[in-house]
């Protein structure tokens, strides 16, 4: 073999797999300061970055547990599950996604609903979960956000949507869209009764469900940079064919410009719903 074949095609040791009893799981890095952080850590500090307050997305029920009470929160419409009305078929048909994700999650939909305590206060509370389809927006999503509605009605106690959403699911098509209009009318009876409604937004809070009953609460509370917005801030650029200003669609953002009233930082939530919960109540 010539000098020029040997380097043309080296022989190469072989690489032997090398079992490592390690676990996985236990680290993670923070996409904000790129810190690498221990699971157990950020699950104790609520899922915040103790660095830099880069606030993690949190699944529903971790939202629960830092809102309410102990074991006060009593769930509603936990059976509701859509029934596939379009047949839905892309690379997988609309029947397997929500079999996957109810599989990853343990929940049949979306949103978590029931009633609950803040500070000994009773409130309803429906709070989005992302995991579960991106918290998109279907059929028992708007069911179920317009029954904690509905008793929040029947008892006369504030009522609380924690929104968290991709917008609305188009394996449902018009039906889901639907659900704009069934929520916004349900919020308009809490108003006419003179019964609050505080919205909590989260990252990201998009679609049909930010131009529907995310928006519309009488106190509009946002986590810290949180993405907030009807549509994607690139097909923004592409309509309007101008560049989109910094910090565009985030909390901090829309706040300056009076779309949301206050930014609050996750450990302080409670605190603050509960203040506007008591602030309310007062006859």
């Amino acid at each position: 073999m010539s000098w020029f074949e040997t380097i043309k095609s080296p022989k190469l040791k072989s690489s032997k797999k090398v079992n490592t009893s390690t676990p996985t799981g236990l680290w993670k890095k923070c996409s904000n300061c790129d810190e690498i952080l221990q699971v157990s850590r950020l699950k104790e500090n609520g899922q915040v970055c103790p660095y830099c307050d880069f606030h993690f997305r949190m699944t529903a029920v971790e939202r629960i547990e830092l809102i309410v009470d102990g074991d006060s929160f009593k769930a509603i419409g936990e059976n509701l599950v859509t029934t596939d009305p379009l047949k839905f078929n892309d690379k997988l048909s609309y029947a397997d996604r929500l079999i996957a994700a109810n599989e990853k999650t343990g929940f049949k939909d979306g949103v978590i609903s029931g009633e609950a305590k803040i500070n000994g206060d009773d409130v309803t509370l429906s709070v989005m979960n992302f995991q579960f389809m991106g918290g998109s927006m279907g059929v028992v999503t708007g069911e179920k956000i317009a029954a904690a509605m509905e008793l929040s009605l029947k008892k006369k106690v504030p009522a609380i949507t924690v929104c968290c959403s991709g917008g609305a699911r188009m394996q449902e098509g018009i039906l889901s869209l639907m659900q704009m209009g069934k929520t916004s009318a349900i919020r308009q009876k809490l108003k006419n009764e003179g019964i609050p409604y505080i919205t909590v937004l989260i990252d990201p809070t998009t679609g049909g469900v930010a131009a529907s009953f995310a928006m519309l609460g009488d106190v509009i509370i946002a986590e810290p940079k949180a993405l907030i917005g009807f549509a994607g801030p690139r097909v923004i650029e592409q309509s309007i064919r101008q560049t989109l200003p910094d910090g565009f669609q985030r909390s901090e953002f829309l706040r300056d410009h009076g779309f949301v009233d206050r930014i609050v930082h996750r450990h302080k939530l409670k605190e603050e719903l509960s203040f506007f919960v008591k602030l309310f109540n007062k006859k």
